[in-house]
């Protein structure tokens, strides 16, 4: 007999359903093995598929696993967010605010306000700045000169990002990536989104190399970018992030460093229920 779990697909990042970055989540996963789990991510063929668990740590309400359709990420910021949602609705527990997510990267708080999910963006595993033949790599992969790159740095929480800032929104959604020239690199790009039609103070962009396309909104990638640029001073300690323009989605971040503590959020809407069978 085959075994049937609980599924949800949900569409996190989004003020309205189809407009941000899509997540499989399967339920009561802790049966399946490893290969079952990587076998149905490359299935689904999204960014991120991800199963929830039963905790190891008391701490914990709930463990999560995360697969892209190549590999198991020890963390990624929309299937933290989507997985959370997922688990919040099996408990029907309104009253719960802060959320404790047990991932490989370690334990994750979530927040929850209103119909907004935040989490604090974990340590990063590698900073400082890019390297000369990286920096080459990415103006041969992205189409860039040097000086249309205003700074870089390594951004990685996980996914092995570089950052880089451009001068302007035109100059990110221009880009036309060449994945063969960025050779496996996760680049994640930002500039200012200025003017009266602005709806968001910054665009992003995150190509990755990896996977040989273009992630739709990426909560992983502006945890690192906000904590290297708040933390330089180049941005201010709150701003909005539009993400996905390039794909013809809508996706929407809000960045806030309070208290120490970089949040991550955005709204989560519900778009697939069902089972799935293993």
């Amino acid at each position: 007999m085959p075994l049937s779990l609980q599924f949800e697909q949900v569409d996190v990042f989004a003020e309205q359903r189809h407009e941000g970055n899509a997540l499989a989540v399967v339920v009561g996963a802790d049966e399946l093995s490893t290969e079952q789990m990587q076998a149905f991510a490359r299935w689904t063929q999204l960014s991120e598929t991800t199963f929830l668990l039963r905790p190891r740590t008391p701490e914990a309400h709930y463990r999560v696993r995360i697969f892209t359709p190549l590999r198991e990420l020890p963390f990624a910021g929309h299937p933290t967010l989507g997985s959370c949602k997922v688990w919040l609705d099996q408990q029907g527990n309104p009253e719960l605010v802060e959320i404790i997510q047990e991932c490989p990267a370690g334990l994750i708080r979530v927040r929850r306000r209103g119909t907004q999910l935040a989490f604090s963006a974990p340590p990063l595993l590698r900073s400082g700045p890019l390297d000369a033949l990286t920096l080459k790599r990415i103006e041969q992969g992205l189409g860039l000169t040097a000086a249309q790159i205003r700074a870089s740095q390594w951004v990685d929480n996980g996914p092995g990002w570089a950052g880089v800032l451009l001068t302007s929104r035109d100059e990110v959604l221009g880009i036309r990536p060449d994945y063969a020239a960025l050779q496996g690199l996760n680049v994640g790009v930002i500039a200012p989104w200025e003017g009266p039609a602005a709806e968001a103070d910054v665009e992003v962009r995150a190509f990755m190399g990896e996977e040989c396309n273009e992630d739709p909104v990426t909560g992983s990638l502006n945890a690192g970018l906000a904590q290297w640029l708040i933390g330089t001073g180049t941005f201010s300690d709150r701003y909005s992030v539009s993400q996905g323009t390039a794909l013809g989605r809508r996706g929407r971040l809000q960045i806030e460093s309070t208290g120490g503590i970089l949040w991550v959020g955005g709204a989560v809407q519900r778009c697939i229920s069902g089972r799935v069978l293993f």
